[in-house]
Order: structure tokens, then sequence, then C-alpha cells
């Protein structure tokens, strides 16, 4: 990709946002940023989300200051405190008793930079989700069908999520981990889609 070309570039590492994003139709190439992202769990998941996204686009951007950069981040939100990607499946276990029964916020934030033009566009989503009551068996038998270590929360709306989801309020594309309405509403903004 030639810097002086008004290409989009997603930040992230994320299989679910690189799907997610091609929705919508727009050509873009990832990068991934070699950042460390906080992850404090008794931080405003609002603050820490938002933080993390321009932090990610940010390092991108760096290295391609004629580009649109999109970033995001995605964390879970519950009993005032975030939770982020299980460090390993005994925590993914402890997330999931944590999350059962009971609902919880799941915040995305995004940032789209483009140096050169000077343009920085922010914006944030909330969901809701309610969890089913999870006995340790259906925990067993969701982990072992799905890989959570590389997501927030420990669980994946979108694989088996009917085992341990019972609703949600609010954009599942954001649960997944891209808000697909917000994202096109600041690529619109920004004059990448029309």
């Amino acid at each position: 990709m030639s810097n002086d070309t008004a290409n989009l570039i997603l930040a992230s590492a994320s299989p679910r946002r690189h799907e997610l994003l091609r929705q919508l139709g727009i050509p873009f190439e990832v990068q991934v940023a070699d950042v460390v992202e906080q992850e404090e769990r008794d931080r405003d998941p609002r603050q820490l989300v938002a933080h993390n996204a321009n932090l990610k686009a940010s390092w991108v951007a760096d290295r391609n200051p004629a580009a649109w950069i999109l970033g995001a981040d995605t964390t879970v939100f519950v009993d005032e405190q975030v939770l982020n990607k299980p460090a390993d499946l005994k925590e993914a276990r402890s997330m999931l008793m944590e999350l059962s029964g009971r609902s919880h916020s799941v915040f995305t934030g995004m940032v789209l930079l483009n140096r050169g033009k000077k343009v920085r566009i922010e914006r944030g989503v909330e969901s809701l989700v309610y969890f089913r009551e999870l006995t340790d068996d259906v925990i067993t038998a969701y982990l072992e069908k799905v890989y959570t270590l590389d997501k927030a929360g420990g669980y994946a709306i979108q694989e088996s999520g009917e085992m341990i989801v019972m609703r949600y309020e609010g954009s599942l594309s954001n649960i997944i981990g891209l808000p697909l309405d917000e994202t096109k509403h600041i690529l619109t903004d920004a004059g990448l889609l029309t």
C-alpha cells in the first residue's frame, strides 16, 4: 500500500472485526498494532475501550500518515468490573460463572484517524447481554466447543451463543466486536462511504 493514497486500514488482529467490516463492502487492509492495551479491571469501561482504540489506531497511523485508520476495542462490564480476555480456561470458566443468570454491558470504542487530513472521529457503543443460568456442565460443554481466550468476557455470542445467552439489547455486531451502524456512520462522515 502506498502511503499517499486514502486507503482504509483496520488496526485490529480480531478476525471477527475483519468479517464485520467486510460486510460494509469497503476495501480495507489490516495492520496489527504492536501495543500493550490497558486492561485494569476497575477502570471505567468507556474510557478503557476509547483509550485502547486510540492506542491501536495511533500506532498504525504513525506508520501510515496519509491513510484512514480504524481502531476499535471491546470489553465486557459487570459488577463495576471490566472483563477482558481470559488468560486461561480457568479464568474463562470463572468469567462465565460470574455472568451466569445476569445481565452485563458490552462496550466498544472506535476511532477513525487520518493524520494527513487532521481528522479524528470517535464513537462509543453499549449493548446489554442477558445470560442464562449456567451449570458447570453447560460451561464445560461451551468451553469445549468455543475458543474463548481471545474474547472479552470469555465468550462469543455468535458461536454457540444459544447455550449461554438468553437475549440481548442493542447492537449484535457491537457484542461481536464492531458495531456496524456506528462504523458505517463514521465512514460516511469521513466520505469513505456514500
